[in-house]
């Protein structure tokens, strides 16, 4: 798995990492037979290495800030087979950020589509019935018991939005309103944080997720 560390504004990119990576590798190894190396890699958007690797991750995208050669790696590595998942931020106007920033120079000639909860991505391996939004640990637990899950007022509704190639592959899944990462990296830090969210939830779709672009 590769995580980017294009967002230099606020070097967001190491959001939940190492943690986060290292739980989801374990737990991917452990309930699913995929062979999964432990370690984490971490490139530069413009290393050559990153073509090596066929996900990526790429976390606190608020600030991002693209250059237009990094907006060409990025179309040629999700064009040639790549896939780039998103994760872990909130509102409007963060989206609307990542939105022209990137995924308007990336991929100018598409859009996006939300997802539906019919999709395979929640389905293939763990069956879920509702998207699923998982809030960091910290307000999780200060908002037990409310059933409040969202971190800002306008981000109550998760979203999981996918761009595809014309072939119909998932090329990108931009994991919005939702902290996927933070379910994995504080899995042991509260057992209702694990039991509620991690357990339920992000390890769920993220198996999910890691098994549906592996084998299509």
């Amino acid at each position: 798995m590769y995580r980017s560390t294009v967002d230099r504004s606020s070097a967001a990119w190491w959001t939940d990492f190492p943690d986060a990576d290292l739980n989801l590798s374990w737990r991917l190894h452990q309930l699913t037979s995929m062979k999964v190396a432990p370690t984490p890699l971490r490139f530069e958007i413009m290393d050559k290495e990153l073509f090596k690797y066929p996900f990526a991750f790429m976390s606190g995208v608020p600030k991002i800030v693209v250059d237009d050669e990094e907006v060409a790696q990025l179309r040629r590595y999700m064009m040639g087979g790549g896939f780039i998942m998103v994760d872990d931020f909130w509102g409007e106007e963060p989206w609307e950020h990542f939105e022209n920033e990137v995924l308007k120079r990336v991929f100018p000639e598409r859009t996006w589509k939300e997802l539906p909860i019919e999709h395979p991505i929640f389905n293939c391996v763990f069956p879920l019935k509702e998207k699923p939004q998982i809030p960091n640990v910290g307000f999780a637990t200060r908002y037990r018991g409310t059933g409040i899950t969202w971190e800002q007022p306008d981000a109550e509704t998760p979203h999981y939005r996918g761009i595809t190639d014309d072939k119909g592959r998932l090329m990108m899944l931009i994991c919005h309103n939702t902290d996927l990462g933070d379910g994995w990296e504080e899995e042991a830090t509260d057992p209702y944080y694990f039991e509620e969210f991690s357990e339920k939830k992000a390890y769920p779709l993220g198996i999910n997720i890691v098994f549906y672009i592996m084998t299509h």
